[in-house]
């Protein structure tokens, strides 16, 4: 009984630890899952808080996890694992119940269940915490030494460093669609033989001679009797999912609309993409780093352009304040939010690959991309 006891609290333990990091090494990610959170429950007032909430959030999992660990004040942490698992278990049923998002966001970008499995994983952990509350005397009792308090501490503070860099460089752990090695236009195809949409079609037919609407299949629809029936709707309901492939809401258009996304996904030179999903938002810290670059690369007959959800007047107005020399196209705010977790941000293409992504605090010069990429 007692192994089964230290097992649950390192089960317990490792689950919330691994939660907690995955969001905290991704802060803006937290951001923009709160905000998803906040416009489905129309409390759009509240998206301010995005931000601190997500980062207490990620911090409040890692903590909780870390103490369930290394048994470290357990009368405590055990029942804010409990509280937690009772705050979250009943909403992630109305969420699976109501659908608002369809991903819950618990592991952040690095494990994507359903809205059901959420709800499920949260019934056997919140198993796992009234097990730890009721046992807590029982794991302080346990405890002879500081060294839980110190590697729960040390922890703490490796945890902090992490975020900190993260958030002002990018994410030491890219989970995305995106990241870095990723060939697009593999990533936007669907392999040969790839499970298909299953739809099953509901026919409507109108009795000629009653007017009773009568429901059919695809098996007993009387498409033939125009005699006694006559067609009134067709209804279909998704039965199985096909596969989606990891980037399938990729485009860059043109201000006439125009997607022109093969031009620079299939450049054979290298292609660079500043991502601003809203010019409103930009960081301008780092303006006159990237347009030194971009002056650079289009000199060596290299693509550089910026990709934007903005308008194409924000666009216009942008460029002429901050003296920008590139081209503006548009693109989904969240695919550019997916994309690179800066505002801006710079991707760097080769024959469709991700070579290279930098937060707007790392642009690198000409002389360091050379270094780096061009150099024989």
């Amino acid at each position: 009984m007692k192994i089964v006891k230290h097992i649950a609290r390192i089960l317990f333990g490792i689950i919330f630890i691994f939660s907690g990091f995955v969001k905290g090494i991704d802060p803006l990610g937290s951001t923009y899952k709160f905000t998803d959170y906040f416009n489905a429950l129309g409390m759009e007032w509240l998206i301010w808080a995005a931000f601190p909430l997500g980062i207490l959030l990620a911090f409040g999992e890692f903590a909780i996890g870390i103490a369930f660990l290394f048994n470290w004040w357990m009368r405590l942490f055990s029942w804010l694992g409990l509280l937690f698992m009772a705050f979250f278990t009943p909403l992630t049923l109305w969420i699976a119940l109501k659908n608002p998002v369809t991903d819950c966001g618990c592991f952040g970008d690095a494990l994507v269940i359903s809205n059901w499995e959420t709800f499920y994983k949260n019934l056997v952990i919140i198993v796992i915490a009234i097990v730890a509350v009721v046992n807590r005397d029982w794991f302080a009792k346990q405890v002879k030494t500081k060294a839980p308090a110190i590697l729960s501490l040390l922890s703490f503070i490796v945890y902090f460093g992490i975020v900190f860099y993260s958030y002002n460089h990018l994410p030491v752990f890219d989970f995305r669609p995106y990241k870095t090695g990723t060939n697009i236009p593999e990533a936007m195809s669907t392999p040969e033989g790839a499970p298909q949409e299953v739809y099953e079609n509901i026919f409507y037919y109108k009795n000629k001679n009653t007017g009773e609407v009568k429901k059919f299949t695809e098996q007993n629809y009387p498409w033939k009797d125009t005699l006694n029936w006559e067609y009134d709707n067709l209804e279909s309901k998704l039965i199985q999912e096909g596969y989606e492939p990891p980037i399938h809401d990729f485009r860059i258009e043109t201000p006439d609309g125009e997607n022109i996304i093969d031009f620079f996904i299939y450049d054979e030179n290298y292609v660079f993409m500043l991502v601003a999903y809203d010019l409103s938002k930009t960081s301008t810290k780092s303006q006159d780093e990237i347009n030194t670059l971009a002056n650079w690369a289009m000199a060596q007959d290299l693509s550089f352009i910026c990709l934007t959800s903005s308008v194409y007047e924000e666009s216009m107005a942008f460029a002429e304040a901050n003296n920008a020399p590139y081209e503006f196209f548009n693109c989904d705010e969240v695919t550019l939010k997916t994309i690179i977790r800066s505002n801006p941000g710079l991707v760097v293409l080769k024959d469709g690959n991700v070579v290279g992504k930098w937060h707007y605090n790392d642009i690198p010069t000409p002389e360091e991309f050379q270094k780096k990429f061009m150099t024989e």
